[in-house]
């Protein structure tokens, strides 16, 4: 699954920003497991044409156990057979009963491909889909995929496909996990569950993580940006021209301020415009150094629905991220991973949307993307605590404590990268005024610990007691 062609510039200004610059609440797990409990997943389409613009599996899931369901445990399989080899996908909800953020929906490859599937679509759940009663059921869950670039998908030939039915019924094929034990349906052939992992792929470590880590903490106590210590403590803030967003726009360093709210400084980034390129700005702050890999990424940041002043509907983007340069294209050692907040839409979305997305590779001309993601389409103004993990395994987005998404060991970062913050507009096509107006994105601190994976709960011990210490800023990672 990857982004469509307009995303292509939202990578673009990072590498060109690159080269330019030298309490976690745990599902209390009082509810069945696979022995003592199972779950039915009931299926009907709304698109049940053998090709479509887009493929609509509308799930229930539904308690068949004597004991409550934690859906978190829960992990469905929706199998189907990839348009081409390349072909890339993007999951959506379109609408849940119990809220589209409450799922996640990621693609997965088969080990054993069949003549009807060599992919499939896996819908897992947070802890904030709570629990299901026995012989209750999670109500209508809207879901649908397309190809990331909107071609006709042919899905009368795709294993979990059935374009009959009209109302729910249960459909054996699209399976089901419990806590990692197979409880429903029947996988194509050759690609039966493997014995359940140790500990569940969406539950945190409850423990502790060993002592130390080396750590980078930046509570961004600065006066300004052109104030010595931000420099010196190994941040560039962009001034070089390029990408992306939209053509002849500046990125200008004087927008990148610092502010005092109730006692605390943090870092405020403007993107503005009056509704032509040479009007607009936009604003970046990265490290210099491209030392960054496994272990916890964190930040608290203020997202911003609507301007501070001037009409509204500009399609910005705001973001929290990591990545490193692409050595040439499909180039197997790039990596990028993003927090990107639309409060506008853009890309195709009419309205607010989150993304996490974890980049494999691209090329950009002609446009291909391998990457996978994650979203939620409602309004994430205000404060927000966003930590990703990286380890050997996977890659694990985190909003507010909870679960946001889960990515594959195959998106997994091979080289070093830097560790940005940026808001830019796609495009002017969302807001045509030439009426100056105004974003902002506040920043309140960012930390990384090398090569530890944290849970929501650590990150915030860890931030109290490098504050209660009086610790401003810190910085023991290693160069690459």
């Amino acid at each position: 699954m990857s982004t469509r062609t307009p995303r292509r510039t939202r990578t673009a200004l990072a590498v060109a920003a690159i080269a330019g610059s030298a309490a976690l609440a745990t599902f209390p797990l009082t509810t069945a497991s696979a022995s003592d409990g199972g779950v039915a997943v009931q299926y009907r389409t709304s698109a049940s044409g053998a090709t479509a613009d887009q493929s609509e599996p509308w799930l229930k899931v539904r308690n068949t156990g004597a004991t409550s369901v934690a859906l978190n445990q829960v992990k469905i399989r929706y199998y189907f057979k990839a348009d081409s080899p390349t072909a890339t996908y993007r999951f959506a909800c379109s609408w849940a009963v119990k809220g589209c953020s409450a799922i996640t929906g990621t693609f997965g490859t088969l080990a054993n491909p069949t003549a009807t599937a060599d992919r499939y679509l896996e819908i897992g759940f947070t802890s904030a889909a709570g629990s299901l009663a026995p012989g209750a059921d999670t109500g209508d869950m809207q879901l649908r995929f397309h190809q990331a670039n909107w071609q006709t998908l042919t899905q009368g030939d795709d294993y979990s496909f059935q374009g009959a039915p009209t109302s729910y019924t249960d459909w054996t094929k699209v399976t089901a996990q419990l806590a990692g034990v197979n409880v429903w349906g029947t996988a194509p052939a050759g690609n039966e569950p493997t014995e359940p992992p140790t500990t569940p792929p969406t539950t945190p470590p409850t423990t502790p993580p060993p002592g130390g880590g080396a750590t980078l903490f930046d509570d961004f106590s600065y006066t300004s940006h052109t104030d010595p210590a931000l420099a010196a403590h190994g941040w560039n803030v962009r001034s070089n021209s390029g990408g992306p967003g939209v053509p002849g726009a500046t990125w200008d360093p004087s927008k990148v301020t610092f502010v005092s709210q109730s006692g605390n400084t943090v870092m405020n980034l403007e993107t503005s415009s009056a509704g032509t390129g040479a009007s607009t700005t936009h604003t970046e702050v990265l490290t210099k150094a491209s030392k960054f890999r496994n272990g916890t990424y964190a930040a608290r940041v203020k997202f911003s629905d609507a301007p501070k002043y001037g009409p509204d509907g500009d399609r910005i983007v705001q973001t929290f991220f990591t990545i490193n340069d692409l050595k040439a294209p499909m180039a197997d050692d790039y990596a990028e991973y993003d927090f990107e907040y639309l409060p506008n839409g853009g890309w195709g979305e009419p309205a607010n949307i989150l993304y996490t997305t974890s980049w494999e590779t691209y090329n950009p001309d002609p446009w291909q993307a391998v990457n996978q993601h994650s979203e939620s389409r409602t309004s994430f103004a205000g404060w927000h605590d966003l930590v990703v993990t990286i380890d050997d395994s996977r890659i694990t987005y985190y909003v507010d404590g909870a679960v946001f998404g889960t990515h594959d060991a195959a998106y997994l970062p091979e080289r070093p990268m830097s560790i940005n913050f940026n808001q830019w507009l796609i495009d002017l096509n969302g807001q045509t005024s030439t009426t100056p107006r105004a974003y902002d994105q506040q920043v309140d601190y960012v930390l990384h610990v090398k090569d530890q994976v944290l849970t929501p709960a650590q990150v915030t011990a860890r931030l109290a007691a490098l504050r209660g210490a009086g610790t401003t800023f810190v910085d023991e990672v290693p160069a690459s």
